[in-house]
């Protein structure tokens, strides 16, 4: 197979379609052609090249696995994802920077979280170990803790556009790609989009901030909508190595943010941040950037139901987030967590995160969603750590679609449905 030229009419029949070339979608794609080489394969993505939306904007960190309670899918598949992803990295020349974290206490009330946090990593296999403030100070001094602080050996960091870039090469003369190329309709099992049409026999919606919408095309997903927060990052210009490691404060356990850290890049950058910002529109990235009049509409109806009725205290978190558009905010956020700190920051280019809202709860959604029509699957939610988990969430997406195809029947029968 190939790469498809967007200039092209495309009438084939195929055995899967993919809808969206982010992370998810091309490891979902790896693990098919992996496992069955023969199938006939089509990935579709609106951009003009692969990560082009949170899977290469977001800061690359490999995350060991101790935020997630022992029941999730995240718990399920970050320990296994995280070494899977290096392993990956390591067999292809991509660089994996060995960074290490540690998550300090404000006070006593984060010093209970924090053992909360050890239970968790301990009962999800997390390598973890509670250290002391001279501990703390061996691993780099100017980090600050209130008694103890949870150091993590296995988190890291690669880039995440060489990561996607290397799959796109790995794929690209195994399966059809299409890019420039938005999904207009989905009826029964032929899909329209951009000039061309297609048939499957099965779909996999990987579309991250569209997943909702590709989703209720094929009746799936009604109780969710996208309620998307922008992430803005400062990257550290000045000259000293102000840390040595990641550093994050004990997160709000109630909601899916981790809060303001440092990050440590695959290139030793130091970052502060992601804010947590609720965006107007799907792709409010800056300004009045991709607009979109009734994304507007339906996005500033959830947030106003929501701090109306201040779900999971949806109204201090707003106007607090609100307030980081401001740089000195960020840095002194962050200023808390070291000793010293300078002011040479310069903005990065922000991240849009993909969050699911449950519509009946009002609630953010905290763990991976995946949802099945007749013929096909569905990622509903993939956000922080899907990246981190990609190869083993992928394997249990392939898992799924497959026994969703044909629950009873065995895999070449389903791979040949004639």
């Amino acid at each position: 197979m190939s790469f498809t030229s967007n200039l092209q009419p495309l009438t084939s029949n195929f055995d899967y379609i993919i809808i969206g070339a982010g992370i998810i979608g091309l490891t979902v794609a790896y693990e098919l052609i992996n496992r069955f080489p023969d199938l006939k394969i089509l990935l579709i993505e609106k951009e003009s090249d692969v990560a082009q939306h949170a899977s290469g904007r977001n800061s690359g960190v490999l995350h060991a696995g101790f935020y997630y309670t022992a029941d999730s899918l995240k718990a399920r598949f970050t320990v296994e994802g995280n070494r899977r992803m290096k392993a990956f990295c390591h067999a292809n020349g991509i660089t994996v920077n060995e960074t290490h974290k540690v998550v300090i206490a404000a006070n006593a009330d984060d010093l209970k979280m924090l053992h909360e946090l050890k239970r968790r990593g301990d009962r999800n296999g997390v390598t973890l170990e509670l250290i002391d403030e001279t501990q703390l100070k061996t691993i780099d001094p100017n980090i600050k803790t209130y008694q103890q602080a949870l150091y993590s050996p296995n988190t890291a960091s690669v880039d995440p556009r060489e990561v996607c870039q290397k799959l796109k090469a790995l794929l690209k003369n195994r399966i059809d790609f299409r890019f420039n190329t938005r999904v207009q309709q989905i009826k029964e099992n032929r899909i329209v989009a951009g000039k061309f049409s297609a048939g499957f026999n099965y779909l996999i919606n990987c579309a991250g901030l569209y997943a909702d919408k590709i989703a209720r095309q094929m009746g799936v997903g009604k109780a969710f909508t996208m309620l998307p927060f922008k992430g803005l990052y400062l990257k550290y210009s000045g000259d000293e190595n102000i840390v040595k490691t990641n550093v994050y404060p004990v997160p709000n356990l109630n909601n899916p943010f981790l809060g303001v850290h440092f990050t440590k890049t695959v290139h030793d950058e130091v970052k502060i941040g992601p804010t947590a910002i609720p965006a107007f529109w799907r792709e409010h990235y800056r300004g009045f950037s991709r607009f979109n009049l009734r994304e507007f509409v339906e996005v500033l109806f959830w947030e106003a139901n929501l701090f109306l009725r201040n779900r999971f205290n949806f109204r201090r978190l707003a106007l607090s987030e609100m307030k980081k558009y401001l740089p000195h905010v960020l840095i002194n956020e962050a200023r808390h967590m070291v000793r010293h700190i300078g002011d040479a920051f310069k903005p990065m280019p922000p991240g849009i995160r993909a969050q699911l809202l449950n519509k009946k709860t009002g609630e953010l959604v905290m763990d991976f969603v995946v949802e099945h029509s007749k013929q096909s699957t569905h990622v509903l939610n993939a956000v922080s750590p899907a990246f981190t988990c990609a190869f083993s969430f992928a394997e249990y997406v392939v898992d799924e679609a497959l026994k969703n195809a044909a629950p009873d029947k065995n895999i070449a029968e389903v791979l040949n449905p004639s």
